[in-house]
């Protein structure tokens, strides 16, 4: 094998060293490609290159590779585009490590692509810092228990299946019942902590992997008419990008967020939705001659999301106390969740929301099944007021769902076992949430306060939906007097009481 050594200047909107300057002079080896086939090049001559390292090939324009199977006599390289401008002889540049991209605040509001280039048609990125997408997590010692919560505005999950900063909740199932809806209402509740530059403000990064551009234009669309894409970072490699784009796509994302948390500040990072990214990976495994497993996905496919999740952390105070949280999304098949990805992305978080088509049927949203969705995290991660009325809840619904198989035979049924059917079903109307409408800590608390306190016993169950939002229209002008029913701690059950029996008047 040729080992050539040459020197040349990298003029690439890229940044491929650990320096600020955008140009510096590299001693860098050189290869040449022996064949190009459906996006991987096979390529002679690139001695000492390593695993993941970044490859250019200079033509009019720069085009991008990264490096994937090394053996002996070759390198196979995965472009980063279309192989077409590339042929046989053309010579491969090393640049020396992987791909890093800029971070910080001067990338927020921006849409991107993996490789950190903006899509937004707006000027170039600089930013003040640069990292590298691919960096070991945190050790343990590194990192300290999650108890900070982040709160979704979703009043099913923030009472029932908490999120805590630093941890990772899968959100799982069937294609097209809110997924993405309970990620991007995560994102719109942040809004107030920002307008209110609260310490504890949360910045977010949305990565979407092999969606149509048009769904990532409606959904940044929408982020800037919440005004939260003034904290969002979008990183898109969408269907139409090259399978190596949709591979590296969360690695860059995780390294924006990375930025904030290395920094002692909150970032939350959406996957959406890591099967496609395992799709990819598998398409350019098989492209690369490795041997497919279980599925036709290689051996290593766990590690890529193992690597990618356990950066997700919050550290401890010696590193500034910062931390990463991560949703990854997970599609499943007629809710298969003992598949192969499924199980893997499970055994791999803290906990996972389970969406279930059949509730979307019946026009429960979100379609949160109550039963198999957990938090690992559990109560540690929710304000003391939550964990003390929400307590209750999840049994509560869960024998709701026990019995209600029974409800065709209602007039044969004891006294206790429609009494637990009549609140179940005020619960799961009381729960209902439309959305892109995230719900404020207070309005969270006292609709809790209603339904496991049976204030809704004498509300029939079509007038629950008005009774909510009649009751949290009150709560916001409450506090738009400066009267709230919720301090740091603690509901107010007087006023909250008050304040229910005169909504439920209203109705009559």
């Amino acid at each position: 094998m040729s080992n050539k050594t040459n020197k040349h200047t990298l003029k690439s909107p890229l940044k491929t060293n650990n320096s600020t300057k955008l140009e510096k002079k590299v001693i860098v080896n050189t290869g040449k490609v022996l064949t190009v086939a459906d996006g991987v090049l096979k390529v002679a001559g690139l001695a000492n290159i390593q695993m993941g390292e970044l490859v250019i090939i200079y033509k009019k324009k720069p085009i991008y590779g990264i490096a994937l199977t090394l053996a002996t006599d070759s390198i196979s390289i995965a472009l980063f585009g279309s192989d077409n401008l590339v042929g046989e002889g053309d010579i491969v540049t090393r640049t020396g490590g992987p791909v890093v991209i800029g971070r910080g605040v001067n990338v927020l509001g921006r849409i991107m692509n993996s490789l950190g280039e903006p899509i937004d048609t707006r000027t170039p990125i600089v930013a003040a810092e640069y990292g590298s997408i691919d960096v070991k997590a945190p050790g343990i010692i590194d990192r300290q228990s999650v108890k900070q919560p982040l709160l979704t505005g979703i009043l099913a999950i923030d009472s029932m299946i908490p999120i805590g900063k630093g941890q990772r909740e899968l959100i799982i199932g069937d294609r097209q019942t809110g997924k993405t809806t309970i990620a991007i209402d995560a994102i719109l509740n942040q809004r107030d902590l920002h307008l209110k530059k609260s310490d504890d403000k949360v910045f977010c990064i949305y990565v979407a992997i092999g969606q149509k551009r048009s769904s990532v234009a409606q959904l940044t669309h929408r982020l800037k008419a919440w005004g939260a894409l003034n904290y969002t970072t979008v990183v898109a490699a969408t269907a139409s990008d090259a399978a190596a784009l949709q591979y590296l796509a969360p690695y860059t994302g995780a390294a924006i967020g990375e930025g904030f948390r290395d920094n002692g500040q909150h970032a939350l990072i959406i996957y959406d939705d890591l099967t496609k990214q395992a799709i990819a990976y598998r398409q350019m495994a098989l492209l690369l001659r490795r041997p497919p497993g279980r599925e036709a996905y290689p051996g290593d496919v766990f590690y890529l999301h193992s690597r990618l999740l356990e950066r997700a952390a919050k550290l401890n105070e010696n590193l500034g106390g910062g931390s990463l949280t991560a949703l990854p999304i997970i599609e499943t098949q007629e809710g298969d969740v003992s598949a192969y990805i499924p199980t893997n992305v499970i055994s791999i978080t803290d906990g996972q929301i389970f969406i279930e088509k059949e509730l979307v049927n019946q026009g429960i949203m979100p379609a949160i099944n109550v039963g198999l969705s957990v938090s690992r995290v559990g109560s540690a991660a929710q304000i003391p007021a939550m964990k003390k009325l929400a307590g209750s809840l999840k049994l509560e619904l869960a024998q709701y769902r026990e019995y209600e198989a029974f409800l065709s035979f209602a007039s044969d049924l004891e006294e206790e076992t429609l009494k637990i059917l009549a609140k179940g079903a005020r619960l799961v109307e009381l729960l209902k949430q439309d959305p892109y409408s995230p719900l404020a800590i207070d309005e969270q608390l006292i609709l809790v306060y209603a339904g496991t306190k049976d204030l809704l016993n004498i509300v029939e169950i079509e007038h629950i939906k008005k009774f909510k939002y009649l009751l949290i229209d009150a709560v916001r002008e409450l506090r738009k007097n400066d009267v709230y029913i919720f301090n740091s701690k603690n509901l107010d059950e007087t006023l909250s009481r008050k304040l229910i029996a005169y909504i439920i008047r209203q109705l009559k």
